[in-house]
């Protein structure tokens, strides 16, 4: 199974080389970030119960949520959006704006007195997905509504010439190790409007924390995952890496 997805993904290369950006999806992701102390109660109402029926109904699924696990400094809420074309983020607040069914579910939200906010901010960037993986993956984790959990990573580069040489590394071989390590991939974008640019930004599944610890366990010391860290040509390629431990919110489409 593993290595027929491992064959699926260098032939989807293959195929996309001829079409680099039309057949790849878009990915915007939105990060809650919410006060100390704050009650997250009307933010994962509004998130799962206005939000995400609005995306869909404009044709946009499917849409993950996401909370931080205990491990993490500052709670936050995890929205992936996947797009068709880059437009499409631009039209969301129009349409919303025009979605009554939205408007009444986010009633409660939006009342929510300026005196006591319960979010420091909202951060959003923009991706394109790369060639190895040029669409979201839908897991059957996801599909079942199984116990699941995920890990989203942003690698910062020093240089944009850095940033796309390490995009170019998972696409030359990084991304088939992840498979043949259990590691199974959401998404991978380059970030193409952010705070963090020059960045790349994946997402990962997994059963539980045991798989993932073993997961990695096993990429760190695969003789392909030795040979292409080795490269000179993709030496120094990554200057920051921020990681997220996430749980799906249950309404959750991911």
């Amino acid at each position: 199974m593993i290595r027929t997805l491992v064959s699926l993904l260098i032939a989807g290369v293959m195929m996309t080389q001829s079409f680099a950006v039309e057949g790849k999806q878009y990915f915007e992701i939105r990060q809650y970030k919410l006060k100390e102390n704050a009650d997250p109660t009307l933010l994962d109402a509004y998130l799962s119960d206005a939000l995400l029926p609005a995306l869909n109904r404009m044709g946009i699924e499917p849409v993950g949520l996401f909370k931080t696990d205990s491990s993490e400094e500052q709670e936050s809420r995890f929205v992936l959006i996947p797009l068709d074309n880059a437009g499409q983020v631009a039209e969301i607040p129009a349409k919303l704006a025009a979605d009554k069914a939205y408007a009444e579910a986010a009633t409660e939200y939006n009342q929510i007195p300026p005196s006591t906010p319960i979010l420091d901010r909202v951060r959003s960037e923009l991706l394109i997905a790369f060639d190895v993986l040029p669409r979201l993956n839908q897991p059957e984790l996801s599909k079942n509504k199984e116990q699941r959990i995920f890990e989203l990573r942003t690698y910062e580069s020093a240089t944009e010439h850095r940033g796309d040489l390490k995009v170019e590394m998972f696409n030359s071989g990084e991304v088939p190790i992840f498979l043949d390590c259990g590691i199974q991939p959401i998404f991978f974008g380059q970030a193409i409007v952010g705070d963090k640019i020059p960045n790349l930004t994946y997402m990962t599944v997994y059963p539980n924390q045991e798989a993932k610890d073993e997961g990695w366990k096993k990429f760190r010391v695969h003789p392909d995952w030795k040979v292409l860290s080795k490269k000179e040509r993709y030496a120094n390629t990554v200057s920051t890496i921020h990681k997220w431990n996430l749980l799906p919110l249950p309404a959750s489409q991911l």
